[in-house]
């Protein structure tokens, strides 16, 4: 195999566990959703001690994709799809700890809490997981019109998230006494909008390998 080849095919392996990373970040975030709305503590302590593979993941991603870099010192397009990937999977990293937060917040409410659970947050993480996927499909075949598309999805995400936050200040004025759970809703929708707003990251990512310039999703 020339070095050419040999440089598409480490390329295409690291782009290959992106792809698998965001599916565990994904996951990670279904699981923390499940556990909130079923306060099922087990699922949430799960979910926290696989963010550590997912970590192991991230990292493992940045080194292989710094050597590549030290080792071919690539111009031009091939670097930027190199930077590009340093970027995505520390998008990915911090999509993963907002997961993670969502399933501390369960955890906070404990079992049997009687609490209804706000129906737009899972709202918000199936609307996140289609943004998810949508950011893949972009990022496998660096389509900017699928990249672009992650904008509007981005703004449903807020407006549900504003539903989320000014449904629960009014809960705040009339049961003053449900303050923690209040706390914890708010807290759960904004690690979703936040897990959101990286994959438009993602996205702006994508645009900039394709055109290379920047462009705002968010």
């Amino acid at each position: 195999m020339g070095i050419r080849e040999q440089f598409e095919s480490d390329l295409e392996k690291v782009k290959e566990d992106i792809v698998l990373l965001a599916d565990m970040t994904e996951t990670a975030l279904q699981k923390a959703v499940d556990a909130l709305y079923n306060q099922d503590i087990e699922l949430a302590k799960t979910v926290i001690n696989e963010d550590r593979e997912i970590d192991r993941q991230e990292a493992e991603i940045n080194d292989r994709t710094i050597l590549l870099i030290a080792k071919q010192q690539p111009v031009a397009s091939d670097l930027r799809r190199l930077v590009i990937a340093l970027r995505v999977s520390a998008d990915l990293e911090r999509m993963a700890d907002n997961a993670k937060n969502i399933a501390k917040s369960a955890i906070h409410l404990g079992e049997d809490h009687k609490l209804i659970i706000h129906p737009s947050i899972k709202e918000m993480r199936d609307m996140a997981s289609e943004m998810m996927d949508t950011s893949m499909n972009a990022f496998q075949y660096e389509d900017i019109s699928i990249a672009g598309k992650l904008s509007e999805m981005d703004d449903q995400v807020d407006d549900l998230y504003e539903t989320v936050v000014r449904e629960m200040l009014t809960e705040t004025a009339t049961n003053p006494e449900k303050v923690q759970y209040v706390m914890q809703m708010a807290f759960s929708a904004r690690y979703i909008e936040r897990y959101a707003d990286h994959i438009t990251n993602i996205g702006e990512s994508i645009l900039f390998l394709v055109k290379g310039e920047s462009f705002k999703l968010n």
